[in-house]
């Protein structure tokens, strides 16, 4: 049996039926929603179940029950109409369930945490065909693994979230910096005693990348409706050589970007040669082999996340997520496109990369695109691996779902 199957789930009861015929076929599952995820093509003999019509949106008050294939594009556009929001990604069609099970990084994450920070609830469809409601205190060891382990203990075919005013905010893009070192330096000490309300991204890519202007620029958030409190806040960013500031007051589902829908489906992405991590302090070494790095490889990306607010109030070992001490959310590496990279600048960015990730406190699982067992352990505490190992010994023993970052 060598065939490929995609199923596109209607119904709860559509997903029970994929799960069991998969196991009586003995097939791998890959479990889709927005489709952004590394595993979205379908193995040999392997099924596809696909969420993407299970994609309801339900506003009770500030409670947002959200179905497992739905997009963050979606659910910002329906809370919009509420003055709602929820912390999530920044891309508009991502799914909703692979980036919540795996934390959820995004604009409001220093002022209300990650995705699975304000997770309160979720309907699973298990490995053995169960439906379950899980909650704090409804199969309470599931609901923790849920909220960062990944997609390993079953389906999500519905996410219950807390949700929080917003009623505008404010953006800003910093760009022209003559000197990307002393941008970072800079936005570093803002940072350090920053409001939450203010969270900013640092990228700079090379022209070829369809996704992101071309170059460095400092993007930033505030949650709120004033521009001169964003204005005030980065001023001795503003204040840099070359620096141009664009202040704007959109809404906030017009913040999260959309990513472009590939020509052709079928065809992958080239090859990413680098990684990402989760840093205690952006010092100046780390600074300088960022930029080092940008500078020395052409087809190469660098991107930075602010953390700390809410995301480090939270107590470690209230998730599975690792690091909340973290402070910056690091990723760099270079395309390995046929034709213009070759074996020496493959290793040239590899051992660059290994320079930049000696400081990492643990590895951001949503940003790892490929199957590397050996690295899922530096994903978690030792003390939180520990309990999703026994967690999924309990929800699939026999390691049905097994297509992710996986924790047997």
């Amino acid at each position: 049996m060598t065939e490929q199957l995609i199923i596109s789930a209607l119904t709860v009861a559509d997903v029970v039926e994929a799960i069991g015929r998969a196991r009586r076929e003995e097939r791998r599952i890959t479990v889709v929603g927005g489709g952004h995820g590394p595993w979205s093509h379908v193995p040999d003999a392997g099924m596809r179940i696909e969420l993407s019509a299970i994609d309801g949106i339900e506003v009770d008050g500030t409670t947002v029950r959200v179905g497992g294939g739905a997009t963050w594009g979606a659910v910002a556009a329906r809370l919009g109409e509420e003055g709602l929001a929820i912390s999530s990604g920044d891309t508009a069609s991502v799914g909703v369930g692979g980036l919540t099970l795996g934390g959820g990084i995004g604009w409001m994450t220093r002022l209300w945490g990650l995705a699975v920070d304000q997770l309160i609830g979720a309907q699973v469809v298990t490995a053995s065909g169960e439906v379950v409601e899980t909650s704090a205190t409804e199969h309470p060891d599931l609901f923790w693994a849920l909220r960062g382990g990944g997609g390993n203990f079953g389906v999500v075919t519905r996410f219950d979230f807390a949700a929080h005013r917003l009623p505008a905010i404010v953006h800003g893009e910093y760009s022209g910096a003559s000197d990307a070192a002393a941008l970072l330096r800079s936005v570093r000490e803002v940072l350090r005693d920053a409001p939450r309300e203010l969270t900013v991204t640092y990228m700079d890519v090379p022209p070829m990348d369809p996704s992101a202007p071309a170059g460095a620029r400092l993007t930033a958030v505030w949650a709120g409706a004033e521009q001169d409190a964003l204005r005030g806040a980065l001023a001795p960013v503003g204040a840099l050589d070359g620096v141009e500031a664009a202040i704007t007051t959109p809404a906030y589902r017009d913040v999260l970007m959309t990513m472009p829908e590939p020509e052709d489906p079928d065809q992958r992405p080239p090859g990413f040669i680098g990684g990402n991590g989760l840093y205690a302090e952006l010092d100046d070494d780390l600074i300088d082999r960022l930029v080092a790095f940008r500078a020395a490889h052409p087809a190469s990306v660098v991107f930075l996340r602010s953390l700390g607010g809410a995301y480090g109030a939270v107590p470690q070992e209230s998730t599975p997520f690792p690091a909340r001490h973290a402070t910056w959310f690091v990723m760099a590496g270079g395309f390995d496109i046929p034709g213009l990279v070759d074996d020496e600048a493959r290793a040239a960015i590899a051992a660059d990369w290994a320079l930049i990730e000696q400081g990492r406190l643990a590895e951001y699982g949503n940003f790892a695109a490929t199957e590397r067992p050996e690295a899922v352990p530096g994903m978690f505490t030792d003390d939180a691996y520990r309990r999703l190992c026994a967690v999924k010994a309990e929800w699939d023993p026999q390691n049905v779902f097994r297509r992710n970052h996986n924790i047997v």
